[in-house]
């Protein structure tokens, strides 16, 4: 049997990334917690930790901390089924990883429906689609949405439907640099609006359109999709964005499509434990039910961005 405090302070440092900052949020000394992971490591015969900065947790740390996670959530289960309702006050943090495009577009009003029904504190974790998948495997979250199709052992990978992109700017800016179209040359000379360097979906269109790929091009970075937007708003280049997300910019022609016979479609997946506590599956039911309403149906091998 595993030593409960053990397990917490275990997971306090995981999620502060420091022992020192763990302590102080247990309220014990450095010295104390010190103890608790030597203790618990040498329950399970393995080192759990990553004692660098930030503090990480090993592959066997990761394990570790799923299961915290799920014992969490089990005992808020158990609380919600024996106390009665005017007496419920705890609500169990529950985190879960999004990426940027649907936290921007349908993920919120999910979130909404989502925390009126379920006493969970939650944590949003952004990162690209193709990078919240690491977070779940880690043990940081309960759930993430990705562009990945295939799970991980132990875990299982639900079809939400593809979120679409258009390239868009400005009437003006088009004039200005496209005047014969989005070729080779303008697409290497004229700036493009992008997330983050870890961005690829410009590097998708632009292979899928002109046929080559193309590496180096002048890029401006804005890790905010309100911000991305509104540079390329304001005419300071031209990027890939959600559909959704600027529908009644390209009605009211304050943007346009620069390739409007060529959507970009990026399928999405929930991935989640294949055992889950009943509190997850319930996040799990949110997050499907909300992204089937807002994505499109679309199989993933039908999509055009694949």
């Amino acid at each position: 049997m595993l030593d409960r405090g053990q397990l917490e302070a275990f997971a306090a440092i995981v999620e502060h990334q420091s022992f020192d900052r763990a302590a102080s949020a247990l309220n014990v000394t450095r010295s104390a917690i010190s103890q608790r992971i030597k203790a618990l490591e040498e329950a399970l015969c393995a080192v759990l930790l990553i004692r660098e900065r930030p503090v990480l947790p090993t592959r066997v740390g990761e394990i570790v901390l799923r299961h915290v996670n799920a014992v969490r959530l089990l005992e808020q289960e158990i609380y919600l089924q024996v106390t009665p309702d005017d007496k419920r006050r705890e609500r169990v943090r529950l985190a879960v990883a999004i990426n940027a495009d649907s936290l921007a577009t349908w993920f919120g009003d999910c979130c909404k429906a989502m925390l009126e029904a379920l006493p969970v504190a939650l944590e949003v974790l952004v990162e690209d689609q193709n990078h919240t998948w690491p977070m779940l495997l880690r043990g940081e979250v309960v759930g993430c949405v990705c562009a990945e199709p295939k799970p991980a052992p132990g875990f299982e990978a639900i079809y939400l439907g593809a979120m679409e992109y258009r390239c868009v700017s400005t009437a003006a800016f088009a004039d200005a640099h496209f005047p014969d179209g989005l070729r080779v040359r303008e697409a290497i000379a004229v700036p493009a609006i992008l997330f983050n360097r870890k961005d690829s979906l410009h590097d998708d269109f632009l292979k899928r359109l002109l046929g080559v790929e193309i590496e180096r091009y002048v890029k401006h970075y804005f890790p905010s999709p309100v911000a991305l937007l509104n540079a390329i708003q304001t005419g300071s280049g031209y990027g890939i964005v959600p559909a959704g997300q600027v529908k009644a910019q390209l009605e009211s022609g304050e943007l346009i499509d620069l390739a409007p016979s060529l959507p970009l479609r990026v399928p999405l997946y929930w991935h989640h434990w294949r055992q889950e506590p009943p509190l997850a599956r319930r996040v799990t039911e949110f997050i499907a039910g909300a992204a089937k309403v807002a994505l499109l149906a679309e199989t993933p091998d039908g999509l055009s961005g694949d």
